[in-house]
């Protein structure tokens, strides 16, 4: 049986209702990268109900947003005005995360979800990357086609001996950027496994994990079947989660 694999949703705004949404290019990581299915989790921020869906899955990926987590959740400085948040997915991921470490599921963050990843663990975040010293202006152009978009931008240099460089056999890779925050102090217990020419952090794994628990900033689930690398990551995080079913299961 394939494994079944939560994604918790962004709460959006259509029209005068809100929705609970999840992008389908995110669906197809978890169907077409990790031979996953697909279950969207509403962000209702309830920690005994989160509770019922740990108990019930085989892995979590936590997705991309064009929202930002609150700052207060890092203690960082209030965001400026304009800056699009989504308490509800907040108290939603946060908590989840912290759950799924302590029971051994397998998780996987993609840009939002792995700055909730470093917050969840105590780490804390850039809210305008581009405006600091020395770094690199990581924004995607909206008014460019997706082709574009996601395009790879610039390079990250792996971690040696780390998760990324074992599953690849890379020292390297050219990856899309779409952000403009990122991980200012990278939390504890947490390892980086990538980092930007730049400086900043751009992938960590959990160390001591005993499950498959790691992130990157960056998007693998664009077209994730025509990248080496993102095949590499999905195909990974997917037989973790087969891995953790066939334990759960016995």
């Amino acid at each position: 049986m394939r494994p079944l694999i939560a994604i918790p949703c962004d709460i959006r705004q259509i029209g005068a209702h809100p929705y609970h949404a999840v992008g389908d290019k995110y669906v197809r990581g978890v169907t077409d990268g990790a031979g996953g299915i697909p279950w969207l989790v509403p962000a209702l921020g309830d920690g005994a109900w989160l509770d019922e869906v740990v108990d019930r899955v085989d892995g979590v990926m936590l997705t991309g947003s064009p929202s930002n987590i609150e700052p207060f959740h890092y203690h960082g400085t209030p965001s400026r005005a304009g800056t699009l948040h989504d308490p509800a997915r907040d108290s939603t991921t946060l908590p989840l995360i912290r759950k799924l470490l302590q029971r051994g599921v397998p998780f996987l963050g993609i840009c939002r979800g792995f700055q909730e990843i470093n917050v969840a663990f105590g780490g804390t975040l850039y809210q305008h990357v581009q405006e600091e010293p020395g770094m690199r202006d990581h924004r995607e152009s909206p008014d460019d086609p997706l082709e574009q978009q996601y395009a790879p931008a610039h390079r990250v240099a792996f971690t040696a001996d780390g998760l990324l460089a074992r599953l690849t056999g890379l020292k390297e890779a050219q990856v899309n950027s779409l952000h403009q925050q990122g991980v200012r102090e990278l939390a504890p217990g947490l390892s980086e496994e990538a980092r930007a020419d730049d400086g900043l952090i751009e992938a960590f794994s959990v160390s001591g994990a005993k499950q498959f628990a790691f992130a990157v900033q960056w998007h693998p689930e664009w077209r994730c079947t025509g990248n080496p690398v993102s095949q590499a990551i999905f195909g990974a995080f997917g037989e973790a989660c087969r891995a953790y079913q066939s334990a759960r299961r016995a």
